[in-house]
């Protein structure tokens, strides 16, 4: 326990309090039970222990990683048992998805220490969401994103600027009074900004040893397959790398990595649901992520640059960011007329020489342009999207 302690001491010490992300505001943290999931390396951890740092006492708190050596020897139960017994009323796990049966554990944790909070978070969303099968509605769970490009220039350049509503950057409030010129800085974003450790020396590196953990290991794992279909996985994210944004032909996707035809709606949908892609649907199905799959992109701007730098092609990585930001806080579904629709309005992405052709018969249709500074009328700078959260 005493290494636990230091641990927790250690983790709590080198947490600044500085930047709190978009999330934090929208989680009841007095809940009795919830957990916040999202892809590796958005700030999930941090921002558990800047609320610790922040609102609780140490004295009955304890914030733990699954996966330190202390569970080799004791059970989760054991540790919820003595910190019980010695005034723990807080206990944040942290990583849980990388503890065996952890599960039926929390479940007996929280069925027989009513006074006892226990929160827990991790990096594999398809292992938690499958264990939460077994806790019914007991747990809330969080979902957390990436970096805004709001949050971006906080972070990295201690630029503030108000989260706007889609209707506020529509209608021209989206605006950044302490930057003249937002371009340079949104470029740079597109590169490095959606990770909170985008400002390490070592970002790229660190990056791809996210993707490859993630694609080699989570997945993999999640399905309790070997590691030759982690290879395979890889192989698949690189081909939507290379061909994004697509409409997926399972045949064509089958034949480039040797993946059952009939297996590959799966795996995407488990590289979605693990922060690698996103699919963009229709709104046939009515309730969201049912529609058919219309369009492949790799989840952020971020990732095109990682794996794909010499298919970077300007236009992909617009529609991505558009697609990444806008998805939050909305709806966002193909336009049967142009590239995206949200609430019955019609979005057409390109850059500063785009037209109205393409909306011309639209209700309400909006043109996103790239590299210009300033909205008019219906056309709207592409970074004012990435102040929606």
């Amino acid at each position: 326990m005493e290494r636990l302690y230091e641990f927790f001491n250690r983790k709590l010490k080198s947490t600044p309090t500085d930047f709190l992300r978009y999330k934090y505001e929208r989680i009841k943290w007095d809940g009795r039970a919830f957990g916040i999931v999202g892809p590796r390396g958005v700030g999930k951890s941090t921002m558990i222990l800047q609320h610790i740092k922040l609102n609780l006492n140490t004295s009955d708190t304890l914030y733990v990683s699954a996966d330190h050596i202390y569970f080799s020897e004791h059970s989760l139960v054991d540790l919820a048992d003595y910190f019980v017994k010695m005034g723990g009323k807080h206990l944040f796990i942290d990583e849980i998805h990388k503890y065996e049966g952890w599960s039926r554990e929390v479940k007996q944790i929280y069925d027989s220490y009513e006074d006892l909070q226990i929160v827990i978070s991790g990096s594999s969303i398809l292992d938690i969401y499958k264990g939460m099968a077994d806790l019914s509605r007991r747990f809330p769970i969080y979902e957390m994103q990436g970096l805004s490009f709001r949050e971006y220039l906080n972070l990295f350049h201690g630029i503030n600027a108000p989260v706007c509503s889609l209707d506020e950057i529509l209608n021209h409030k989206a605006v950044l009074p302490d930057v003249k010129h937002p371009l340079p800085l949104f470029k740079d974003y597109l590169r490095r900004g959606y990770y909170p450790f985008g400002r390490d020396e070592e970002y790229e590196m660190e990056l791809l040893q996210v993707i490859n953990q993630t694609m080699e290991v989570d997945i993999p794992t999640h399905l309790q397959a070997n590691v030759s279909l982690g290879k395979k996985l890889k192989s698949l994210l690189m081909v939507v790398a290379k061909s994004v944004p697509f409409k997926p032909v399972m045949q064509r996707l089958a034949e480039a990595t040797g993946i059952s035809r009939n297996d590959i709606p799966n795996y995407l949908v488990y590289m979605e649901r693990a922060g690698m892609i996103t699919q963009l649907r229709n709104s046939t199905g009515g309730i969201r992520g049912l529609g058919k799959v219309e369009k492949l992109y790799l989840d952020n701007t971020n990732l095109i640059y990682a794996l794909s730098p010499e298919h970077a092609d300007i236009g992909n990585v617009r529609e991505t960011f558009f697609m990444n930001q806008m998805r939050v806080m909305n709806d966002v579904t193909s336009s049967s007329i142009s590239y995206f629709e949200i609430d019955k309005k019609v979005f057409e992405i390109g850059g500063r020489k785009k037209g109205q052709k393409q909306i011309e018969n639209a209700e309400e249709g909006y043109i996103v342009k790239d590299d210009i500074e300033s909205g008019y009328a219906n056309v709207i700078p592409l970074w004012a999207f990435g102040l929606n959260y």
